[in-house]
Formats: structure tokens, sequence, C-alpha cells
């Protein structure tokens, strides 16, 4: 059964691409510590926990950094001019509250939207930019906003609004990738007898170049390297594209980033312990930490493992329970199951 109150931790914790630091890496730490052999912090600010064994080498990544703003232009009015750190729409952003860490501590500001009682027809069909979005932090002047402690570089984040809406469903910013950051944590606590030497890695700046993951999958030099990363569910509007449903339990990719040898494996597991696995077509890099792994020194036999969510990128990410549950039951079984294989595709 899902954590709720550690969900909630693990996705609230701040940490935008780059500032991991501000509260996730902690959170990551000491959820982990009394679970694994060794745990240490690399130079780019990865978390690398460390469970031994003797049978292949596998490293197991989940992406803890956030897309989220920075502040790159104090106006004399008072009000702050963002820019976007990894894939922010800014259309997500109007009439929404953004929580920054500046250096007294966190503010919140607000993206104002003018009332339609006050615009124009033609303003009427425009899109928000990245040129008219403003964040108004209560401050009548530029000087004032310093007094506050913004700076040009401060960084901003979408701010924490987990809801319940029923007793399957969770929305909440963040769960890209926060759900499964929180499903990595719950299966590194889970595992117990396996012959694979497993490292957990709570890696930094995916969202800006799957960066921590070029840089611990260097320093592990692992066999076999799993991406724990969100993929689309069926929404509104996705025009029947999308194949994976919330509540059809975890997702894995099929395609030239994907090991087939790896892939059949994970399907006998999930045979084995009745586990329903969705299945998506990746004819293109997926876009996730198992990129940069799969390529890493003589190659990498790489996966993904996903949890579906709707409304990516957005202040109302939509996941179901059920399929964290199964994720995470899964992810532990493949674990403890693997043994030594030809990765020879």
């Amino acid at each position: 059964m899902v954590d709720i109150e550690l969900l909630r931790k693990v996705v609230e914790a701040p940490g935008v691409s780059g500032h991991e630091f501000l509260g996730i890496r902690d959170v990551v730490f000491e959820a982990l510590k009394d679970h694994v052999d060794e745990i240490y912090v690399d130079k780019l600010g990865n978390v690398i926990a460390h469970k031994k064994g003797n049978g292949p080498r596998i490293m197991i990544a989940a992406h803890m950094d956030k897309i989220g703003v920075m502040v790159n232009h104090i106006d004399k009015e008072g009000y702050l001019h963002v820019v976007p750190v990894g894939g922010v729409d800014p259309r997500t952003l109007v009439a929404q509250r953004i929580r920054f860490f500046t250096e007294k501590g966190e503010r919140f500001g607000v993206v104002g939207h003018i009332p339609p009682h006050l615009q124009k027809p033609e303003d009427r069909k425009k899109a928000a930019d990245w040129d008219t979005i403003v964040v108004d932090v209560g401050a009548d002047s530029k000087e004032e906003a310093e007094e506050m402690g913004f700076r040009v570089g401060t960084i901003g984040e979408f701010a924490p609004a987990f809801t319940q809406l029923n007793e399957n469903r969770i929305a909440t910013p963040y769960l890209d990738d926060r759900v499964c950051l929180y499903a990595m944590i719950e299966t590194a606590r889970a595992v117990e007898n396996h012959e694979a030497d497993i490292y957990f890695v709570a890696s930094v700046q995916e969202e800006v170049g799957l960066r921590g993951a070029r840089v611990a999958s260097y320093a592990i030099d692992p066999e076999i390297g799993i991406a724990m990363d969100v993929t689309f569910a069926k929404q509104v509007g996705d025009k029947g594209k999308i194949v994976p449903k919330l509540g059809g339990g975890p997702v894995m990719d099929v395609g030239p980033n994907i090991n087939p040898k790896v892939r059949a494996f994970a399907d006998e597991v999930a045979k084995k312990y009745e586990i329903p696995l969705q299945v998506e077509a990746s004819p293109r890099p997926t876009g996730t930490d198992a990129n940069i792994m799969q390529i890493n020194r003589e190659g990498v036999a790489t996966a993904v493992l996903s949890i579906p969510i709707r409304y990516m990128h957005s202040q109302v990410e939509t996941a179901d329970l059920r399929d964290i549950d199964k994720t995470i039951e899964f992810a532990r079984r493949f674990l403890e199951e693997l043994r030594e294989m030809d990765l020879i595709p």
C-alpha cells in the first residue's frame, strides 16, 4: 500500500534542476540510509545507494529534479520576470502560485491574469508566453522585492498542491518524476534476497540534459541500466495515440533504447508474479535517463520502467495509486529474480 505521507514528502520537497540540494536530496538520503549497504552523494549531487551482491551489476535511476523557473529581471514596480528551467509551458503558469527559494527563505508569488472585463476581444485569443508572464510577489518596487530576498537567479517551482481525488487517484505537481523516485525508494527498502549488485540512483538534472545519469553510469559502469520515469496515460485530447492507461499497471517500452533480452526477462517476471505490464512503443530515444545509460562506456543493456500519468508538466499531474503499488512490486521481483544473463541482442 502506498505510504501517502512519504509520497507527499517526496513530491513536495524542493529541487529544481541544479538545486536538488534545497531539499529532496536529504529526503532521499534519510529514506534510504538504513536500508542499503552504502550511500553517498557524488560531485554532481546524485544520491547513490548500493545494495551489494555477486550477480550482475545494475543501476536503477529515478531523477529527483523538477522543472521550474528562474528570475532573470526585477522591474521597477517589483514584478519578477522569469525564464524556464526545463520544459515549462508558460500557459500552465497563468493564475497559479509559485514557491521561491530566496536568501531569506521561502516566498510565494502569483502569476496574475487580466480579468476578462478588461481584455479586448483580440486579447482573449492570445496564449501566455514568456514575454507576458510576470510574477507578483506583493512588492511595490524593485527595492522592496530585493529587500524580501529576491535576486536575479532566484529559483522557483510550482507551489505544493497535493490532492486526493478519490480512493485511487491523486493529482499534484511533480509526479514527474517524484512518483517514480518514491517507487524506487520503496523498492530499495523492500528488496531482500538478491544476487544482483544493485545501485539505486536518485539522479540530478535530468530535465536539462540527463546530466546526473551520465556521470553516475560512468562511475558505476553497470551491465544493466533501468530508468524509472513517468509516461503518458490516456487522457482528454490524445486522439487515441496513447496506449497506457491509469490503473492498468506499470509500463515498459519496446524500441531501440530497450535491450530485448532485458525486456523479455521483464515479461517473464511479470507473468510469474501475475503483475500486469503495459507496453509502450518507443521508436525514438525515450527522453529518459536510459538514453544516456545505454551509450555509457562500451554500452549498457537498458530498459525503461514507467508509471503512467495524465497532464505531464503541469500542476495537476494525475496518477493511480494501484499503478504505483504494482510498479514497486514488479521492480522488487525483477531485482530479486535477476541473475547473470546473455545481454547481447
